[in-house]
């Protein structure tokens, strides 16, 4: 499922997802305990993952580099909620809600 230098966040793997719709659904459908342990353990790799997806070409990454990546920007996802908010939706919000348009191309 990933590099075997990352294996130590394969329990984590159901945060390997897509599209920012579904990172976004993920955030909302976990508990603050789940975001906490998820971030507790992929944050302090961030770096490492950072540099060694570095050393592919974007369109050309293998499998398990690129569910590292989708793993990654699920970190982003769940950063604030986890550093700033702790909670999951954005406070003060309302019923208010944005749409991406345009996925970034993976």
């Amino acid at each position: 499922m990933l590099p075997s230098e990352f294996a130590a966040l394969e329990p984590f793997g159901a945060w390997i997802l897509e599209s920012e719709r579904e990172r976004y659904a993920k955030r909302l459908a976990s508990s603050m305990e789940e975001m906490q342990a998820f971030y507790d353990a992929a944050f302090p790799l961030l770096e490492q993952a950072s540099e060694h997806l570095d050393a592919f070409p974007l369109a050309e990454l293998p499998d398990q580099e690129r569910n590292l990546l989708l793993l990654m920007f699920s970190l982003v996802n769940v950063s604030f909620p986890v550093e700033v908010w702790k909670q999951a939706r954005v406070p003060d919000s309302g019923a208010a809600y944005m749409d991406l348009v345009v996925e970034p191309k993976v």
